[in-house]
């Protein structure tokens, strides 16, 4: 076990339904690449609150997850263009007090629709219009999915976001039929009030050629076992986070591991 002392670094998460995963990922890592770094998972009440103690305490990073992914946007110094234009963080790098803000989210979606090869001419539907879901809507945008339509119950956070990249909004997913689905929306979460239900209608769900989930605690949700029984192409929101993960690990060390120790981070982290 490597020793905690005063200099060691910080880094942290936070969520409102706080998981092993991350923690289990950044520890592993600092172990195997020797850093003097120890990761812990929180949730909070106070978000303002939380924030300045990331500042006042010196804690180096934190990992931000649904609900906060906008609301810590007034609390932070700087936006890196990745927040920015996405209007959503999931990433605090603290530099001597000043924090900085940026979203690898947006990088970890776009990489793995290109590794899972899913056709850029498939129709898209993305469920939700939270933080998630505009970094979802962004990285389809720019590569190059340019048919698609955001199902949000909120309208005005909903067409906001349609409208900003080119998409159609609508309340319910309809008579729509979409080969790729995303679900960019808490449904299916663990310990969450809709953890065993599906995030859209049993059709809408097996039409799709590709379902993405976002959620990935845990990895087998509903829509995912839903999916993978018929067939379908699957992305987990363990692969989400994975990735994310390892931009957020570069740039809270400035280190950056090997894609094989973030194999095996990734591996252990769920198990």
């Amino acid at each position: 076990m490597p020793t905690i002392s005063k200099d060691t670094q910080l880094c942290m998460s936070l969520a409102a339904r706080p998981s092993n995963i991350g923690t289990r990922f950044h520890n592993y890592l600092y172990d195997e690449l020797g850093l003097d770094f120890v990761y812990k998972a929180f949730t909070t009440t106070d978000l303002a609150a939380a924030v300045a103690g990331i500042r006042a305490l010196g804690i180096r990073g934190c990992g931000v997850s649904m609900p906060f992914k906008e609301d810590v946007i007034a609390l932070v110094d700087s936006l890196d263009p990745s927040a920015a234009v996405i209007g959503s963080v999931n990433t605090i790098v603290n530099d001597d007090g000043r924090l900085h803000a940026y979203n690898t989210d947006y990088l970890a979606i776009a990489r793995l629709l290109a590794s899972h090869e899913v056709p850029v001419d498939a129709d898209v539907a993305v469920l939700g219009s939270g933080g998630m879901a505009k970094a979802v809507v962004a990285a389809l945008r720019d590569t190059g999915f340019g048919e698609g339509v955001v199902v949000a119950r909120n309208e005005r956070t909903g067409r906001a976001l349609a409208e900003q990249y080119g998409y159609r909004w609508q309340p319910d997913p309809g008579t729509a039929r979409p080969r790729l689905l995303v679900n960019a929306t808490p449904v299916g979460m663990a310990g969450g009030p809709a953890a065993e239900a599906l995030p859209a209608p049993p059709e809408v769900v097996d039409a799709a050629e590709t379902v993405f989930e976002v959620v990935a605690m845990p990895e087998d949700t509903p829509l995912v076992r839903r999916a993978r029984e018929r067939g379908r192409r699957v992305i987990t929101g363990t692969e989400v986070i994975a990735l994310q993960a390892l931009e957020q690990f570069a740039l809270y060390t400035g280190v950056r591991p090997t894609g094989e120790q973030a194999r095996r981070a990734s591996e252990y982290s769920r198990s």
